[in-house]
């Protein structure tokens, strides 16, 4: 399987754990172009009691039989809650909210195992 669509079977898995919560998903993979070479993305914006949710989907393929060392969940690092910073700000702005609005940026990560078609999923919440 393909990033792109690994990508996008991790997101699918995402939404609908969010729903399950609660959580009433506004938009997807809202792409912001701050210049001809520079654009950042967030994958899920979500609202539940009033908030607004900033959520970066990270994916990766898992054998659940072995163990691994690598979670998806490890390639948020200090740039990329950053950007994603900027990208809520400038999200926010253009639908008219308050930056004062309750707002917060959360992570979830999706491990996928394509033999058994299943998927673990953490939620880390409020990231900052």
């Amino acid at each position: 399987m393909d990033g792109k669509k690994l990508g996008w079977l991790g997101e699918e898995a995402a939404c609908c754990y969010l729903e399950k919560r609660g959580y009433k998903i506004i938009e997807r993979n809202y792409i912001k172009n701050w210049s001809a070479f520079r654009k950042g993305e967030i994958d899920i914006i979500a609202r539940k009691s009033g908030a607004i949710f900033f959520i970066e989907v990270k994916t990766s393929v898992q054998d659940f039989n072995k163990e691994s060392y690598f979670l998806p969940e490890n390639r948020v690092n200090f740039k990329k809650k950053r950007q994603i910073e900027s990208l809520a700000q400038s999200w926010l702005f253009e639908h008219n909210f308050s930056v004062d609005s309750q707002w917060q940026i959360d992570v979830v990560s999706v491990q996928v195992d394509l033999k058994r078609k299943k998927a673990r999923i953490k939620h880390f919440e409020n990231i900052f």
